[in-house]
């Protein structure tokens, strides 16, 4: 966002957050949080009873270890922060957590429904001793759904939401996808939104909120699309047939004679029209979906399989040097590293250093 050394002009300056999570969900949401102007202190366990947060041993290399530093998630996650050690078994670190409340505005865990109850500390307890405190538990699954003490990871999340199902190829293959869609959409995005949200509560109505994060849940309510064909149909759409995920020619993925592919979200009329036109093909113009061209039938399919051959034709350069002009929603499949180095990016090309 801005300026670090203008912190005083942020949104949330003046906000104190105290952050119980690990990982990636909680830990990037409180960073989110200190980009915004917040204080934010990490509250990990002690290392010798394996109570600190797994990030930091993640990816960590040889090299990292003989430094003495954790690993560069951890880093890149917590940097900025204030890092305290508490065992919140002990009634003396209970009252270390207490000593940081006293001024917070904002408490974020991520543990598992029920043991912050447990530890003495649960919203119950914390809202009658500061009226004024926000505090998010960000889980799998709910704090009160039929799964709320199960154990799970981004890819069951996922899978639970009706999502996982949805990325396939036209082949039915699901994939694995590599971006954590339930734990940084259903997990760090909601935490940050429900978090302002309740803030602004405090700030017009005096009293803190208990912000409910359930990564399942939150995926699920934003499956919007496939969401509206179980409403028409009664079922989800087709693996790879659906009007956004491969049937219409317009939009989809196309590989190239290199073996890297192209996205094509030709979506409205002109920008296939355009596509057409460039490719030297007028004659498919017409074909498309607005024009009355069935989604995922035989004659949409029959036309993927055209562009299919075309685009296999050539390399991934020509297609990015044809296209480069035409306004028609065509562009390159990036890797991370040539997206960080494109001109598009240069403000982020630090992100990952």
């Amino acid at each position: 966002m801005s300026d670090p050394a203008a912190a005083g002009a942020l949104p949330l300056a003046g906000i104190r957050v105290v952050d119980l999570t690990r990982l990636l969900p909680g830990p990037l949401a409180t960073q989110h949080l200190r980009e915004l102007g917040a204080e934010v202190h990490k509250v990990e366990g002690p290392a010798e009873q394996g109570q600190d947060d797994g990030a930091r041993h993640l990816g960590r290399t040889e090299a990292e270890r003989s430094r003495g530093e954790p690993g560069l998630m951890f880093r890149h996650l917590n940097a900025g922060k204030t890092l305290h050690r508490l065992d919140l078994r002990t009634p003396e670190g209970v009252a270390g957590l207490h000593t940081l409340l006293q001024d917070a505005d904002v408490l974020v865990e991520g543990f598992r429904p029920g043991v912050m109850d447990r530890l003495g500390v649960g919203w119950t307890e914390l809202h009658a001793r500061y009226p004024r405190l926000v505090m998010c538990a960000i889980s799998g699954y709910g704090q009160h759904s039929a799964w709320a003490h199960r154990a799970g990871h981004d890819l069951n999340y996922v899978a639970m939401a009706g999502v996982l199902e949805q990325l396939a190829t036209h082949e039915g293959e699901v994939i694995t996808p590599n971006f954590q869609i339930g734990d940084l959409m259903g997990g760090t995005q909601a935490a940050v939104q429900g978090i302002l949200a309740a803030l602004l509560g405090v700030q017009r109505r005096g009293q803190g909120r208990f912000v409910d994060v359930s990564m399942t849940h939150e995926v699920l309510r934003h499956h919007v699309l496939a969401g509206m064909a179980v409403a028409r149909t009664g079922r989800a759409p087709p693996q790879g047939r659906d009007l956004l995920s491969g049937g219409a020619p317009c939009y989809g993925v196309y590989a190239t004679a290199d073996a890297r592919h192209l996205a094509v979200g030709a979506l409205e009329l002109p920008f296939w029209q355009r596509l057409c036109q460039t490719l030297g093909e007028p004659g498919w113009a017409q074909q498309h979906w607005s024009l009355g061209q069935a989604v995922g039938g035989p004659e949409a399919i029959a036309l993927r399989a055209r562009l299919v051959q075309r685009f296999k034709s050539q390399p991934l350069a020509h297609w990015v040097a044809l296209f480069e002009t035409v306004d028609c929603c065509v562009t390159p499949v990036l890797r991370l590293d040539e997206a960080l180095a494109h001109p598009l990016n240069a403000r982020f090309a630090h992100l990952f250093s």
